[in-house]
């Protein structure tokens, strides 16, 4: 029966799922903001889902990701679809992009670690690439759009990948459940992004004298 054939995915996977999905909403409600065309919200939309990932396995000397498996190219262009039926309505909640932008930060940051901690590399290294994962995308989808990235201006950003990251690296050293120390590591991107943009916490201003 094709039920035998059916592979079920794994929690990781799941997450990069609900991160695709939620980093091209992000992509795609800027893109909106910018009257892109259905094509051009697309292309900003994938890129912001895939461009961390991208550059992360790149560096990490294994096949990309979304080349092996076209779901997150069809994830992408679900997400357009969601715009362009309930985008009035989505527009219209100012943190839209803000909700939509930190879960993906959240969940990629939890992927890009892992998957570096299964090839084989140190924490060090799995932290970076965590922050690439989850902040890359969103370079591109700035660029794209003509905006100074986020991740160079006063709001945390990376910085928040980098504490999420170490903090699954600290949950692995307690012995926590591997899919606890997902959902720690995650909840702390997300919750460091909510607590700073709440309250205006921001880095220091390189000023010029």
């Amino acid at each position: 029966m094709w039920l035998d054939n059916l592979v079920v995915p794994s929690f990781l996977q799941v997450l990069e799922f609900i991160g695709t999905f939620a980093f091209a909403i992000s992509g795609i409600r800027l893109a909106s903001a910018k009257e892109f065309d259905w094509f051009g919200a697309y292309v900003v939309g994938v890129s912001t889902a895939i461009g961390g990932g991208t550059i992360r396995d790149l560096l990490l000397g294994v096949p990309t990701f979304w080349m092996t498996n076209p779901i997150y190219l069809i994830c992408s262009g679900l997400a357009l679809l969601w715009m362009i039926l309930f985008g009035k309505v989505l527009i219209h909640l100012n943190n839209t992009f803000f909700v939509f932008d930190s879960i993906g930060l959240a969940l990629f940051t939890v992927v890009g670690v892992e998957k570096s901690l299964d090839l084989g590399f140190p924490l060090w290294v799995a932290v970076v690439m965590g922050a690439i994962t989850g902040a890359a995308g969103g370079v591109i989808r700035d660029v794209f759009i003509n905006e100074i990235p986020l991740i160079f201006r006063k709001e945390i950003y990376a910085i928040a990948c980098v504490m999420g990251g170490l903090i699954y690296g600290f949950c692995l050293y307690c012995g926590f459940n591997i899919v606890v120390t997902q959902c720690i590591s995650g909840s702390v991107v997300f919750l460091i992004r909510l607590v700073v943009v709440k309250y205006e916490i921001c880095l220091p201003i390189l000023k010029h004298s």
